[in-house]
């Protein structure tokens, strides 16, 4: 089987290796979010955990951070945060006789969004531009972020106290949505008898450099999609628009998600193409967010179920 890189210690995909088994040796029993977490970071996509308080979505966060070597901010989303706190302000200088702009935490290569629906929509929409586009506008001028630029944000539940919902245009922002959950029985048991979670954090080693992230993402890119491959991914995507329970399906920028994912899970296989189960392993975790659903029904149900119902491409 071709494989997308050669396994030397000075290869970005060995390191990539030694990142991913690293964190899973802070975040215990949670494999396969944690690949989810690199395989968004791979894409260039911005990464929405969410569940309820104590479960691990900041020590993840924290974790990814620390691996990649990034410049990053962390900001505590609360309910009267403004936003001027995260893009920044310009300042009279009475010496220059002119205005400076002071950035906000917003300018940095990985920015850590604690608790994003505590903010409101009016923070929240501050944040819209910069994962869209890149870029902010501030006092009538345009100023580009890193090209790096990636949010990890964390979100709790909606039916606690003190939130408020995204708003479906920035939940599609999210290259994906991962939820945790409890940790098994054995790894909580570890838990429990071993070293306090921030405490092995502060010991993490960053990993990959800025470089050696910019070129996994370029080898990403290069991965095959077949045609039959295509085929497989717009079944899918048709499936979500023409099913009962879904009030509005996946669009055709969610199909240009689902295919980078699924690259970027395909690259961690250590392969040069996709396979029809690269787009099944990350399909929830790109596709359940975005699907407009009704009252009582969960978007995570429904796209386990579209992929259960659309038979692969032979």
């Amino acid at each position: 089987m071709s494989k997308v890189a050669v396994n030397t210690p000075d290869n970005p995909y060995t390191q990539l290796v030694q990142a991913i088994a690293q964190v899973n040796s802070i975040l215990l029993g949670k494999a396969h979010q944690v690949r989810l977490a690199y395989t968004c970071l791979l894409a260039g996509g911005h990464l929405l955990l969410e569940d309820l308080p104590g479960v691990g979505k900041t020590t993840l966060a924290h974790a990814l951070a620390a691996s990649t070597g990034l410049h990053f901010q962390r900001v505590q989303f609360t309910s009267d945060l403004m936003p001027s706190d995260i893009i920044g302000v310009s300042v009279y200088e009475r010496e220059r006789n002119d205005f400076r702009f002071h950035p906000g935490p917003l300018f940095t290569e990985l920015l850590l969004a604690d608790e994003i629906n505590r903010g409101t929509p009016k923070v929240q929409s501050a944040l819209l531009e910069a994962m869209a586009e890149g870029q902010v506008s501030v006092d009538g001028e345009t100023r580009p972020l890193p090209e790096t630029f990636i949010v990890i944000a964390t979100q709790n539940p909606l039916d606690l106290v003190g939130t408020f919902p995204l708003p479906n245009s920035q939940l599609d922002r999210f290259l994906m949505r991962i939820v945790l959950g409890y940790p098994s029985p054995a790894a909580e048991r570890t838990l429990l008898q071993g070293a306090d979670r921030h405490h092995l954090l502060s010991r993490l080693e960053p990993l990959l450099d800025l470089p050696q992230i910019i070129e996994l993402r370029h080898q990403c890119r290069t991965i095959l999609a077949s045609p039959t491959l295509l085929d497989y991914l717009q079944d899918l995507l048709r499936a979500t628009r023409q099913h009962p329970d879904i009030q509005v399906g996946l669009s055709p920028r969610a199909g240009l998600a689902l295919l980078s994912a699924a690259r970027a899970w395909a690259m961690l296989g250590n392969r040069h193409f996709v396979i029809p189960e690269d787009v099944q392993a990350v399909f929830v975790a790109v596709t359940a967010h975005r699907l407009v659903v009704g009252r009582g029904i969960s978007g995570e149900a429904l796209a386990s179920a579209i992929l259960a119902e659309v038979p692969i491409r032979e």
